[in-house]
């Protein structure tokens, strides 16, 4: 079964455009090292819930929305050895080593690598 990396990440609304290029660049560099699929999602229907909620669950400002992400890999291993390629990537070094040049608060993302245990 496959092996998934899952993210919640509030975004402010006005960097959106920002978000996407560095996704991209992202996007790109998984995909190289071996990722089977990357996708980058923001909010088009996810409502403030009354308990929980993903807006809840970044604690979502007015001025933000919600960006879920995820990345597919074959095994847990082969997550771990294409993130280690990654990390070593000198096409993300400045974006991943200064998060004052991200465009939102990576102190507020949520992420977790999880298995598969249903895939249609």
């Amino acid at each position: 079964m496959s092996y998934v990396d899952g993210f919640v990440i509030p975004v402010p609304k006005k960097n959106i455009a920002a978000y996407r290029k560095i996704a991209r660049l992202a996007g790109k560099v998984w995909r190289e090292h071996g990722a089977l699929d990357y996708r980058e999602c923001v909010a088009d229907d996810a409502p403030m819930g009354k308990l929980t909620s993903f807006p809840r669950s970044v604690k979502m400002k007015p001025t933000e929305t919600v960006v879920f992400s995820y990345i597919l890999y074959k095994s847990r291993k082969h997550r771990d050895s294409v993130n280690a390629k990654v990390m070593k990537d000198k096409r993300l070094a400045k974006m991943m080593m200064n998060p004052k040049a991200m465009p939102f608060d990576a102190k507020r993302m949520i992420y977790g690598g999880f298995k598969t245990i249903v895939q249609a």
